[in-house]
């Protein structure tokens, strides 16, 4: 026979007993594992963060939105490899300051 003891209220609250499931892409999953691992974070870690945040912040904690007309005509661009290629941060800064004078 075991026994759990709780000594305060708040040590209850550490007790971890409900099952999570979601079906994922598992592109999407080996990926997220890959980066979890680097930042030493478990699937279940990563999820109780994320859950601790929609707590917190009671919503999602990033922004959630449908890209505009112009930013989809930009990705779709880049899905058809047509976008505009620089050599560096100093080309691209460059670029945008003569979209923003036209």
């Amino acid at each position: 026979m075991s026994y759990i003891v709780y000594h305060t209220v708040s040590d209850m609250k550490t007790l971890k007993t409900s099952v999570v499931r979601a079906r994922i892409d598992p592109k999407i999953k080996h990926e997220a594992e890959r980066v979890l691992k680097n930042l030493g974070m478990s699937f279940s870690g990563a999820i109780s963060l994320f859950f601790a945040q929609v707590i917190l912040r009671k919503g999602i904690p990033f922004s959630v939105e449908i890209p505009n007309k112009k930013t989809r005509e930009a990705m779709a661009l880049l899905v058809r490899a047509e976008g505009k290629h620089f050599k560096g941060v100093e080309e691209l800064f460059n670029d945008w300051e003569k979209d923003e004078r036209r």
